[in-house]
């Protein structure tokens, strides 16, 4: 899962050589703050239309903390966050492993996710403990999950995208989604005839939890300081839950 969300690997590594840095005077003296993000993706971002997703509307408080406007740059992969010229992107694995030829500087997390499972509302499912061969999974394909509930030999339907497992979910056609919380939040949020219960993530498994955070593309040390006491501010007033329940995501506390 964490490979297909939020890494991307892969060729072109000169779009992560070296690059000047992007001070926070020059952001200031700019009067924005870029921002790269997907243009059709909600719940994260979409281009055009009301609401315009999470991570738009955290950008701007950011940058409102940082006394600057927001700049969307609109990107359809991360390969594009250098030529687009962004300074942050949003929800990215606070985990340099997990990041590779990115190169992105990590803030610190502001919240925790990783991989749940979708289950009817009637199910008698409780947990990944409680999945067994007489109980298929949805999983996302080349991802995580898929591998490691693969091993435990439980049956598993591969699909595209996490929605259409929770749309599988919800058509009584596979017994549970192993998507993120998000995913299934905003389901919910949006599906309120076929909502379904959201399991409590497993712990127990580290490859399906990981902490978020902001995602710097080329930061000095006065950007990487003035965004963490940002974060800090904005998860102590509840602004960035907020912002997360109107899109139907409730936030856990980072590790």
């Amino acid at each position: 899962m964490k490979a297909i969300v939020l890494v991307i690997v892969g060729a072109a590594i000169g779009l992560w050589g070296p690059a000047q840095a992007r001070t926070l005077d020059a952001i200031r003296a700019s009067g924005a703050l870029g921002l790269c993000a997907h243009p059709n993706s909600l719940p994260f971002a979409r281009k055009g239309g009301d609401p315009p997703g999470f991570q738009v509307e955290l950008g701007q408080v950011l940058a409102r903390e940082l006394g600057v406007s927001l700049r969307l740059d609109w990107i359809i992969t991360q390969y594009q966050m250098r030529s687009a010229n962004c300074d942050i992107l949003l929800d990215v694995i606070a985990d340099r492993e997990a990041q590779g030829e990115t190169r992105l500087r990590i803030s610190k997390p502001y919240y925790r996710t990783g991989v749940a499972l979708a289950v009817p509302s009637s199910s008698a499912l409780t947990s990944f403990k409680s999945l067994g061969e007489h109980t298929k999974v949805g999983v996302q394909v080349g991802s995580v999950a898929a591998m490691i509930i693969g091993q435990r030999h439980v049956p598993i339907s591969i699909f595209g995208f996490e929605t259409d497992s929770l749309d599988a979910v919800s058509n009584k056609e596979i017994d549970a989604a192993a998507v993120t919380p998000t995913a299934a939040g905003y389901f919910n949020l949006t599906h309120p005839d076929k909502a379904l219960r959201i399991l409590d993530r497993d712990e127990g498994v580290a490859d399906l939890n990981w902490n978020v955070a902001v995602g710097m593309v080329r930061p000095d040390d006065a950007l990487r300081e003035a965004i963490d006491g940002a974060l800090e501010r904005l998860r102590n007033d509840g602004t960035i839950d907020r912002i997360y329940g109107r899109y139907g995501i409730v936030l856990q506390a980072p590790r």
